[in-house]
């Protein structure tokens, strides 16, 4: 049997690693194991068919020219034949530092901002005042108030799920909390609120603390995090002991589900679901409720993974990315036994934001396709997977740093834009 196809047998899938928006210098190595073999799940991964069209949408030179994809369409795949032309429009501005957003059932908007407050949006625009009883976050560098999820049953018992950096004795960290949203006399608070997750170990830093919230079909929570940056840490993202670099599975109170991949085990925390992570900052189902991830990869190799159960997506081991120096990251190793090769990866890099799945008729060439935002790339980039395979990658420019991006109740797509607090409105190109 060939290296390779023992390489795509032994890991099962094609899942990956990604790059970064902000220059988040990469880290050192070192790693504790744990003594139980993963439990893998999910059928052998079979490249796809080359493209037989197309112009790929990239346009600058790859960093990396030393480094070859393994797969055909593994990176720079092409644009669709027709490509989607869009109208924009402002719905809501004077937003401070926006990170994430979500509809609310009844079509507003509740927003982080960075800084440490949440805020509704009127339906007409207008930005209401901060929700009192939000606790205190971590600001500094890429910390903040960071993602928000509704329960699954928001309607019945009105809890929001929130994720930020919280500051802690001797640093922060990345926490999930939980908390009722209470409106009343027109102004709206967080009642109850209750820390239900903490990222140990706590670190002194500022930079990647991940994260995104996706609840699956299920009920269980996911939540993704970084491995915080910097050389004495990075290598905890191939410890099953560390919350470094990893993507978590729990229940709404914060709990390993028994059928988490390592729950039984002495060592591993049984909230991981996988490892091998720098820092997810896009998170989304697919239409059969699977997660899939972009992550920020250091330099020339953000990466589209599907994570599943116990299985090692290789940070720092194997990147298609270099240090921001120019040099190689660690061996300079693409590809390694008992690693999962990315989906996809994009050199240059994007800087993944929020992802969104698009599952409305406004746009139908959009249909079941992921939209992840952009803070490099200043747009919205739309990815045709052909069962677990990129086979088109289109380019949305919107010429400002895209946070987040969901599908509205109309079909129409929300662009949350970091760089000028601003939600923008795209809907299809009306013909003259």
């Amino acid at each position: 049997m060939t290296r390779t196809l023992s390489l795509l047998l032994a890991t099962v899938a094609a899942l990956g690693l990604d790059a970064s928006a902000f220059a988040q210098a990469p880290s050192g190595q070192g790693a504790g194991e744990d003594t139980r073999a993963p439990r893998i799940q999910g059928e052998s991964f079979q490249a796809p068919a080359a493209p037989s069209a197309g112009t790929s949408v990239a346009e600058k030179e790859p960093q990396n020219t030393e480094y070859k994809p393994l797969l055909p369409n593994q990176t720079r795949a092409p644009e669709p034949a027709q490509k989607t032309e869009v109208e924009t429009a402002v719905v809501a501005k004077g937003l401070d530092s926006p990170w994430a957003m979500e509809f609310l059932p009844d079509g507003r908007m509740i927003v982080t901002e960075k800084a440490g407050k949440i805020r509704i949006v009127a339906k007409d625009g207008t930005v209401g005042q901060p929700l009192a009883g939000v606790p205190k976050v971590d600001p500094k560098g890429q910390g903040g108030l960071l993602d928000i999820a509704l329960s699954p049953s928001f309607a019945a018992d009105r809890t929001v799920y929130f994720s930020y950096s919280e500051p802690r004795d001797k640093g922060n960290g990345t926490t999930v909390a939980k908390a009722k949203l209470v409106e009343s006399d027109g102004k709206a608070r967080l009642d109850d609120v209750k820390v239900i997750f903490r990222q140990m170990p706590t670190y002194d830093g500022d930079k990647h603390f991940g994260s995104r919230l996706v609840f699956a079909p299920d009920g269980k929570l996911f939540v993704t995090v970084g491995e915080r940056s910097d050389k004495q840490t990075r290598g905890q993202a191939q410890d099953l002991t560390s919350g470094l670099g990893k993507v978590f599975r729990i229940d709404t109170d914060g709990n390993a589900p028994k059928d988490n991949p390592f729950t039984g085990g002495e060592k591993a925390k049984p909230e991981i679901w996988s490892y091998g992570h720098r820092n997810i900052q896009s998170a989304a189902l697919d239409n059969q409720g699977r997660l899939w991830t972009v992550e920020h990869g250091p330099r020339g190799g953000d990466e589209l993974n599907r994570p599943r159960p116990g299985l090692n997506y290789g940070w720092p081991v194997v990147t298609y990315g270099i240090e921001y120096s120019g040099e190689k990251i660690g061996d300079g190793q693409t590809q390694a036994g008992g690693t999962v090769q990315p989906v996809y990866y994009w050199d240059p890099v994007i800087g993944p934001s929020g992802m969104a799945l698009y599952d409305k008729d406004a746009f139908p060439a959009w249909k079941n396709q992921f939209l992840i935002g952009g803070l490099v790339s200043t747009g919205i980039v739309v990815l045709k997977l052909d069962g677990d395979k990129v086979v088109t990658e289109e380019r949305i420019p919107l010429e400002h740093r895209v946070r987040d991006v969901r599908v509205g109740p109309d079909g129409a797509v929300y662009a949350v834009t970091e760089d000028d607090g601003q939600i923008v409105k795209l809907t299809p190109k009306k013909s003259s």
